[in-house]
C-alpha cells in the first residue's frame, strides 16, 4: 500500500446530503455495498428511489489512492451499457467523511454462489445455458470495449429481476490505449485475487488479457453444469502444478458437443486457450443437427 491517508471519520447515516443507508447489502474483496435512498428523487415522489452504494472497506479507504481506485472501477463500469451489465449512475465524494462512492441500481435476486449452494448438483443444461450465454455475452460485449473485468467469479454474478447482471469491477483494468488517462493502478498490491477463479498467470504476475477473463468463465460455467468447482477448490496454480488437467471430466450436465470448447477455455496455459468469450458463447449455444431439423420441421407443420 502507498502512504496512508489521515484517519476517517466514522460513515454518517446520510452521504453527500443525499444517499440515506438503509443496510449493508455486502461484503468482499475491497468494497461494501450498502442499500440506500436517494433523498432528491424521494422529494420527487419517484416510487423507486433506492440505489446500491458502493466504497471502499476500512482497510482499504484509509489509502492515499483509495479514491483513484474507486474511480477506477466508476469509469469502467459507466463505459459499458450492456443489459447484463450493472448499470452506475455516479462517481461521488462526502467531504465531511471524506468517502468517495459510487451509486448503481439496486439488484434484487441472487448471487450465483448462493444459487450453487441451493443446487449442489449443479443445474440442468437449459438453466445453466441460460445463464452462461447471457454472461458471455456480457463478457465478450465488455472486452470488445477494451475492459477486463479481472475478477469474474460466481459472487459477482447475479440473477436479478431483469436477468443475469455481471457486477464489481473493482479488480478490473482497460486494455492498452483504452481511457489513456486513467491510472493504471497496480492491483497486484491489494492481494484480492481469487485464487480458484484467477488465471494461472495471474496469480504468476502476468498482465490481465481477455484470456484470464474467460477462463475465470469457464470455471463459472463448468461449476453451474455440474455443482463442482473443475480445480477442486485449488488455487489455479496448485491445480496447475498438481497437474488435475489430466484427470479433468466434461461436467455432468454439458452437452457432449459443449466440452472441446469449454476444455479449451479452462487450459491452464494461456497460449492454449485460444477461445474468446464470444466463440464460447457460439460453441455452447449452438443447437445440434437434430435440433435444427427439428425446429425446422416445426416451423414447417406450424406454416402448413
Amino acid at each position: 500500500m502507498s502512504e496512508t491517508a489521515p484517519a476517517l471519520d466514522p460513515l454518517p447515516d446520510v452521504l453527500a446530503g443525499r444517499y440515506r443507508i438503509e443496510r449493508l447489502l455486502g461484503a468482499g474483496g475491497m468494497g461494501v455495498v450498502y442499500r440506500a435512498r436517494d433523498l432528491l428523487h424521494e422529494q420527487f415522489a419517484d416510487p423507486e428511489p433506492y440505489v446500491a452504494l458502493k466504497m471502499l472497506g476500512e482497510q482499504f479507504a484509509s489509502s492515499a489512492d483509495a479514491s483513484a481506485v474507486l474511480y477506477s472501477e466508476f469509469a469502467l463500469t459507466r463505459r459499458l451499457h450492456h443489459p447484463n451489465v450493472v448499470r452506475v449512475h455516479s462517481y461521488e465524494v462526502d467531504t465531511q467523511c471524506r468517502r468517495a462512492f459510487i451509486t448503481m441500481e439496486l439488484m434484487r435476486g441472487l448471487t450465483l454462489d448462493k444459487l450453487l449452494c441451493e443446487r449442489p448438483l449443479g443445474l440442468s443444461w437449459p438453466e445453466a445455458r441460460d445463464i452462461a450465454c447471457p454472461l458471455l455475452n456480457a463478457l465478450a460485449y465488455a472486452h470488445s470495449r477494451g475492459v477486463l473485468h479481472g475478477d469474474l467469479k460466481p459472487s459477482n454474478v447475479m440473477l436479478s429481476e431483469s436477468g443475469v447482471r455481471l457486477f464489481d469491477f473493482g479488480l478490473g483494468q482497460t486494455e492498452e490505449g483504452v481511457l489513456p488517462g486513467l491510472p493504471h493502478l497496480s492491483r497486484r498490491r491489494f492481494n484480492a485475487w481469487t485464487p480458484g477463479y484467477a488465471a494461472p498467470e495471474l496469480l504468476d504476475g502476468s498482465p490481465q488479457t481477455p484470456g484470464a477473463d474467460v477462463f475465470a468463465v469457464a470455471c463459472v460455467i463448468y461449476e453451474l453444469a455440474s455443482g463442482k468447482h473443475p480445480l477442486r477448490r485449488l488455487s489455479s496454480t496448485q491445480a496447475r502444478d498438481e497437474r488435475l488437467d489430466l484427470e479433468l471430466r466434461a461436467p455432468t450436465h454439458l452437452p457432449k458437443r459443449c466440452w472441446p470448447a469449454l476444455r479449451t477455455a479452462l487450459a491452464f496455459d494461456p497460449a492454449d486457450r485460444h477461445i474468446t468469450a464470444s466463440q464460447l458463447c457460439d460453441a455452447l449455444s449452438e443447437m445440434s443437427w437434430t435440433q435444427r431439423w427439428r425446429n425446422r420441421c416445426a416451423g414447417g407443420s406450424h406454416r402448413q
